[in-house]
């Protein structure tokens, strides 16, 4: 039985990432627990951080749960767990994030989050934009269309920047490194593409 931990540190979108996750699962018996408490998260076989909001907010939101930091670092580098953060909560696998004078990330996959130029388009970017694959990874659907909204965009990251948007600028769409794995879009927003990523999240054997 498939065994997810949804983190809940008060700054994600829980019940549309809980419902997606339900949909995109391949089998009927998804464990999927809704949770701050670190046990959940080392007791999951899967990890998925959700986040909405401004870089700084969230992060403050996760260290402000008594070991959820530290059970995540310890789930995903000594256990190896999948992990996956969707928008903001793929900004905070970063180093730092510089929404708000700067905050520190969860140091997972190195980069920066940065404020978006967009050559004079409108911020946030909100809406379907296409996804393009960089590369052949388990993760990645056929290339298609995803649900976005965001001001900033991972940078530096580019070894391990899989899958690439462009709104007025090119930026990561989705960031992956051994065991983790982040999408900017909202794949639970994101139709046929959006669960078939789910999918294969829920199946991915890093």
């Amino acid at each position: 039985m498939p065994n997810v931990c949804l983190i809940d540190y008060g700054a994600g979108n829980l019940h549309s990432a809980a419902r997606g996750l339900e949909r995109a699962s391949p089998t009927a018996d998804l464990k999927l627990t809704v949770s701050a408490d670190p046990a959940d998260i080392l007791d999951a076989d899967r990890i998925v951080l959700p986040g909405v909001g401004a870089f700084a907010s969230c992060s403050e939101g996760l260290r402000s749960r008594p070991g959820l930091e530290e059970a995540v670092h310890e789930a995903v580098r000594e256990r190896g767990r999948p992990f996956l953060g969707i928008c903001v909560g793929m900004q905070l696998l970063a180093d730092w994030g510089e929404e708000h004078g700067g905050s520190r990330g969860l140091e997972l996959i190195p980069g920066r989050v940065k404020a978006m130029k967009a050559d004079g388009l409108r911020l946030p970017h909100m809406g379907w934009n296409d996804v393009s694959s960089l590369t052949d990874h388990p993760l990645l659907p056929a290339n298609g269309d995803a649900y976005f909204v965001h001001s900033f965009a991972f940078d530096g990251a580019d070894e391990h920047v899989i899958a690439e948007a462009t709104y007025g600028e090119t930026f990561p769409a989705v960031v992956a490194k051994d065991n983790v794995a982040g999408a900017q879009f909202h794949p639970e927003k994101s139709g046929a593409y959006g669960q078939a990523f789910l999918r294969n999240f829920l199946e991915w054997k890093p």
